[in-house]
């Protein structure tokens, strides 16, 4: 296992500062439009530009997302359909839409495999990210918080209506049932991501199946493939979690020795399901010593990234911390590898 990194770079500088500071390998992020044009050509000038830096692109992610944006909530949830993400019709399952977007995936796939990009991560969510009002952390940073008991407890709808867990269930499954078989052929692993924050059931009209362990378990054996697994969200999973200081190592465990974690955001919380506070990783509840300690004992074999670190002062709020977390991980690493 190795440290990584996932930000879209801003320039070309962001490249030259990853290869400085030690940060060789990356989930890349290439240019929009996404979907109508990647193929195997610009896929492999996308990697060659990456490799022109000293860097390895281990991953990129694919043009699936949230159906609905940040920007969707913000413009008061519109029934035209603005404001939604890409390829949203693979989950709000209306055909022939999905399928058409879901052939655009395989096809993207396809591209990753001749351009000799290993792995790709997504997304299959109806709602972004969620987070109540920020709080303050150590020496005035600022921190993204949920507190469930401070969100809007009766929430409009969204476009999606009302989606019931055996609905999202099946969507799933027709995606993965379509998807799985490329990606074995392709020898490509796709990494999907859990849900954050998990919310109640029914919240917003949508039950969250990967905002439980056993969700995000049971999604891993549909379909079984060594290409089909999970971009580990460590933090995501402890939101899942009711002591994720005690609980966490488990989970990474059950995951790791069945294989199907393809990528590591190493994040750490403090509280619990429902109402926690994303903090730097040296602080929080989880030990990330041991929960690295974990990762080498499964033999877990790719990157490990930070993620979601708190906003700090000047003009660089996200970059700065990014770069604090990344050397943590450094160090960590070589701490866990010391003791071969």
């Amino acid at each position: 296992m190795y440290l990584g990194h996932q930000l879209p770079a801003r320039s070309d500088t962001d490249y030259e500062v990853y290869a400085q500071l030690g940060i060789n390998h990356i989930c890349g992020w290439p240019e929009p439009p996404w979907v109508s044009e990647w193929d195997a050509a610009y896929l492999s000038s996308f990697r060659e530009k990456i490799e022109s830096f000293g860097l390895t692109l281990d991953m990129i992610g694919l043009p699936i997302n949230t159906v609905m944006t940040h920007e969707y909530f913000a413009a008061g949830r519109p029934t035209d359909g603005s404001g939604l993400g890409p390829a949203p019709h693979i989950m709000l399952g209306k055909s022939p839409e999905r399928d058409r977007e879901i052939d655009r995936v395989c096809e993207n796939i396809r591209a990753c495999s001749e351009a000799g990009i290993p792995a790709a991560k997504y997304n299959l969510t109806f709602l972004p990210v969620m987070r109540t009002e920020r709080t303050e952390g150590r020496g005035g940073s600022s921190n993204s918080t949920f507190r469930f008991a401070e969100a809007d407890q009766n929430p409009p709808l969204t476009i999606a209506g009302h989606v019931s867990e055996d609905e999202y269930w099946e969507r799933i499954d027709y995606f993965l049932e379509r998807v799985v078989p490329v990606a074995a052929e392709c020898k490509v692993r796709i990494a999907c991501h859990p849900h954050d924050p998990p919310t109640p059931p029914g919240y917003l009209g949508i039950t969250r199946v990967f905002g439980t362990v056993e969700g995000y378990k049971k999604f891993v054996m549909m379909h079984e493939s060594p290409y089909h697994g999970v971009n580990f969200c460590q933090g995501t999973v402890c939101e899942m979690l009711e002591d994720p200081g005690k609980e966490i190592y488990d989970v990474i465990r059950w995951f790791g020795e069945r294989e199907k974690i393809f990528n590591v955001h190493f994040r750490n919380i403090r509280g619990k399901r429902y109402d926690f506070v994303e903090v730097f990783p040296d602080e929080g509840d989880v030990d990330m010593l041991k929960a690295a300690q974990v990762y080498k004992d499964v033999d877990y074999l790719y990157m490990i990234m930070p993620d979601h670190v708190p906003w700090i002062s000047g003009e660089n709020r996200q970059g700065v911390g990014f770069a604090f977390a990344a050397g943590y991980i450094q160090a960590l690493l070589q701490a866990v590898n010391a003791e071969d």
